[in-house]
């Protein structure tokens, strides 16, 4: 069985029977976890453990656990800060900025890789320009250099524990004030002007390894009349060839505001799809999620198939074993004096 189109979401802290047969279904190729689904590092490794046995090749397991606002698992694991505060260091000292980001990338995917969990969407490539409060310190920086500079770094943290890394929200979801999680934004900047600031940082990474894209359910009206997520213009004619992405492109939640523009949910699913989506992601609506997967059972796309493939996280040491370890003692040490003060958190589910 391949890696299907659909990544959708569970419920609670262990699998229902309902679940386990619709996570069989060919159309489904992932699982999103949310706090909800996490009680203690041990629970969610088992929960782990029970969707990768449900299918060869196991389904992709994938988080947000970006730090800061936005970290589902929280109790037992490092408590990781916007990598805003790193962009702010940054500032001061760049080198020390650069050593944080590449040990905050480390120190985030092993610790998820150490559950099971195989990747987390990050790093957030946005640029923080002052205008969107859903961004603000998620993105590392205001200068697309800046951002470039500490996402590089923090891929290779990520790299080197062995998680792919996925950039988000193509091309850029700093310009606008809405937030799409509730409505769709504009932003009504040329493709010019956005090559000169906002896929700076996407098109860097593109060119050093990075693995993943999600795109923005934003529009951009001087470029296409449809937003990012859902248009061809920007995924296949300026994604895959103008700037030669190789890698996967996931959509963001089909459930947001942001998305509602594209009709329900299965004209949204294929539609993201025929735009150049390899992976549509369903959650928090496990009803609309089964009508999703259910259009799609005929659905084949070889080469998306063998893109997901490689996006399986590398075998692990257990929590144990990881937090014994002197990089783990070091990464913490030196992350757990760059941010003195708490953060609200941002549990959109």
């Amino acid at each position: 069985m391949s890696i299907g189109p659909v990544m959708a979401d569970v419920q609670g802290l262990e699998l229902q029977a309902e679940e386990r047969e619709i996570l069989q279904h060919p159309a489904v190729g992932g699982v999103i976890l949310f706090s909800r689904n996490y009680e203690s590092a041990e629970q969610v490794h088992q929960l782990a453990d029970d969707i990768h046995r449900l299918r060869q090749p196991p389904l992709l397991i994938a988080v947000d656990q970006e730090g800061g606002r936005v970290q589902r698992f929280r109790d037992g694991f490092f408590r990781l800060p916007p990598v805003g505060r790193l962009g702010a260091i940054y500032q001061k000292d760049h080198h020390q900025a650069l050593r944080l980001a590449q040990e905050a990338g480390w120190l985030m995917a092993s610790e998820i890789l150490s559950v099971g969990v195989d990747l987390s969407f990050a790093p957030v490539l946005d640029l923080d320009l002052g205008v969107s409060a859903v961004i603000g310190d998620r993105a590392f920086h205001r200068k697309p250099q800046v951002v470039t500079e500490l996402a590089l770094a923090y891929q290779r943290g990520m790299h080197q524990a062995g998680m792919a890394s996925v950039g988000k929200h193509f091309p850029g979801h700093g310009g606008v004030v809405a937030d799409s999680h509730h409505s769709l934004p504009e932003d009504g900047r040329s493709l010019a002007d956005l090559q000169m600031e906002d896929l700076i940082p996407f098109e860097r990474l593109m060119h050093n390894n990075l693995n993943g894209i999600m795109a923005a359910h934003v529009l951009y009206p001087q470029i296409d009349s449809q937003p990012a997520g859902f248009s061809r213009r920007w995924l296949t004619g300026v994604l895959r060839q103008m700037l030669g992405f190789q890698g996967v492109i996931f959509s963001d939640d089909l459930s947001m505001g942001g998305a509602e523009w594209a009709g329900d949910y299965p004209q949204r699913a294929h539609m993201a799809l025929q735009a150049g989506c390899d992976m549509v992601l369903v959650c928090n609506q496990p009803e609309q999620a089964a009508r999703v997967i259910e259009s799609l059972s005929d659905y084949n796309d070889p080469a998306a198939h063998l893109r997901l493939a490689r996006m399986h996280g590398s075998a692990f040491p257990d929590r144990g074993t990881l937090t014994a370890c002197k990089r783990w003692q070091s990464a913490t040490a030196l992350l757990e004096q760059c941010e003195p003060e708490r953060w609200l958190d941002m549990d959109l589910e």
